[in-house]
C-alpha cells in the first residue's frame, strides 16, 4: 500500500515578517527540515505552495521519497485549501500530513501516527493539535470538498468531521519527552535557542494561519 506525505508550504508568513519557510538553521531551511522528518517514511511527498512561489530543491540523498510540487488552487487561503490541494495530488491512501514551519518533528511519533489514520497528537493538556496528522485519503478528501464548499478553511474542522482519534500524550512523550513534534514556528522569537540547536527549545504552536481577507 502506497503511503503518502503532504507538507502543507502555502502560508503567507505574515507574522514571521519574510519567507519563513527558506529560514535556515543549522544550515538547512524549515521546509527542508520538515521534509526530511516524513522522507524515510512514505513512499512520496507532496509539497504544496503558494501560487508562483518556485520550488526549492532538497538533498535527501538516493533512498528517499521522491518530492513532488503542487500549488496552492488559491492563494493564501488556508490550509484545509492547501491540505485539498495536497490530498488530490498524493497517490496514497494513508496520507501523512505536516507543516513546513515544523523543524523539530520526530519521525518516530509520525511512524505512530501512520499506524492509525485518522489521528493526531494531543498535547500535554488533552487538546487535540491539527498537524501533524494522519488521514485516510480518500475520506478526508470528500469531507475536505464538503468543508470548503461551505466557506471551511480550518484544519481542525476536518479533522472533527473525521472523528479523528487523539493520540494521547503518555502514548508518544517516551519517543518526544519534550513534544517537539508539536512545534512549529510563525513569529522570529520562536526560533530563539533553535539556531544553536533545533532540539533544544520547544515553542507553542498555534492554531494555523487565517486566510487573507
Amino acid at each position: 500500500m502506497i503511503r503518502s506525505a503532504v507538507v502543507l508550504a502555502g502560508g503567507a508568513s505574515r507574522r514571521f515578517g519574510s519567507d519563513k519557510l527558506a529560514h535556515r538553521i543549522g544550515g538547512v531551511s524549515l521546509l527542508e527540515r520538515s521534509v526530511r522528518a516524513v522522507a524515510g517514511l512514505v513512499d512520496e511527498i507532496v509539497v504544496v505552495t503558494a501560487p508562483g512561489r518556485p520550488e526549492p530543491t532538497f538533498d535527501l540523498g538516493a533512498a528517499a521519497a521522491p518530492v513532488r510540487f503542487v500549488a496552492d488552487t488559491e492563494a493564501h487561503g488556508g490550509p484545509l485549501v492547501g491540505l485539498r490541494a495536497g490530498l488530490g495530488a498524493a497517490r496514497g491512501a494513508t496520507v501523512l500530513v505536516v507543516g513546513g514551519d515544523m523543524p523539530s518533528l520526530v519521525p518516530g511519533v509520525l511512524a505512530l501516527l501512520l499506524e492509525r489514520p485518522p489521528a493526531a497528537l494531543a498535547d500535554a493538556a488533552g487538546v487535540l493539535r491539527p498537524l501533524p496528522c494522519c488521514l485516510d485519503r480518500g475520506t478526508a478528501l470528500a469531507a475536505a470538498d464538503l468543508l470548503l464548499a461551505a466557506g471551511e478553511r480550518r484544519l481542525r474542522a476536518l479533522l472533527g468531521e473525521l472523528g479523528t482519534a487523539a493520540l494521547p500524550w503518555p502514548g508518544w512523550q517516551a519517543i518526544d519527552p519534550a513534544g517537539l513534534s508539536l512545534v512549529d514556528v510563525d513569529e522570529p522569537g520562536d526560533l530563539a535557542g533553535k539556531q544553536r540547536d533545533p532540539d533544544l527549545a520547544v515553542g507553542v504552536s498555534r492554531e494555523e494561519e487565517p486566510p487573507d481577507p
